[in-house]
C-alpha cells in the first residue's frame, strides 16, 4: 500500500487541527462553575428583594417567580407583572403533558426534579438569540443564582 505525501497529508491535518480548535473552544466555553455540584448545599428560594435588585451578571437578566412546573423542561413565570411560559434553550425532557403521546419513560422524573429546582421560586431569565418557539414560549436560559443554571443542571445530571 502506497504512503501518502506530505502535500496529500495537509488537508486532513487541517481539519484535525480546526476539530481540535472548535473542540477546545467548546469546552473553554463551558468551562467555569455554572452548576451546582452534589457537595454544595441545597438552593433555596431567593427573597423577593434579591430578585428586585440583582447583583453582578444576573443585573442583565430578567427576575421572574416560578408559578406552575409544567414537566422537565417547561415552567410557568410571572415576570414584569406579565404571565409567561418558558421552555429551557437546548435542553429537552421526556414528554409528560402531550396529548398525542404517552407518558415517555423517565419524564416524571426530569418533572420532579425541575419542580424539586423550581418550584414556587424566584429565578432569573436568560435571553439568547431567539426570543419565542412556535408555540409562543419565551425561549430563556433559567438561572437559580450566580453558579446555578438549571438547563445545564438538568443536564449534568441526566434528566435532560
Amino acid at each position: 500500500m502506497p504512503h501518502a505525501s506530505p502535500q496529500q497529508n495537509r488537508p486532513l491535518a487541517r481539519r484535525c487541527l480546526l476539530a481540535s480548535a472548535a473542540l477546545l473552544a467548546i469546552i473553554a466555553a463551558c468551562s467555569g462553575p455554572i452548576i451546582a455540584t452534589p457537595a454544595q448545599p441545597a438552593v433555596t428560594a431567593a427573597p423577593a428583594e434579591r430578585l428586585a435588585a440583582p447583583a453582578g451578571r444576573l443585573a442583565a437578566m430578567t427576575p421572574a417567580r416560578v408559578t406552575r412546573v409544567v414537566d422537565g423542561d417547561t415552567i410557568h413565570v410571572l415576570a414584569d407583572g406579565m404571565n409567561y411560559t418558558v421552555r429551557y434553550i437546548g435542553i429537552d425532557t421526556p414528554e409528560t403533558v402531550d396529548p398525542n403521546q404517552a407518558v415517555q419513560p423517565y419524564g416524571k422524573e426530569a418533572s420532579l426534579r425541575n419542580s424539586a429546582l423550581v418550584a414556587s421560586r424566584g429565578v432569573y431569565l436568560e435571553k439568547d438569540v431567539s426570543e419565542t418557539d412556535r408555540f409562543g414560549r419565551l425561549l430563556r436560559y433559567v438561572w437559580l443564582d450566580e453558579r446555578t443554571m438549571v438547563n445545564a443542571l438538568l443536564v449534568a445530571e441526566g434528566y435532560a
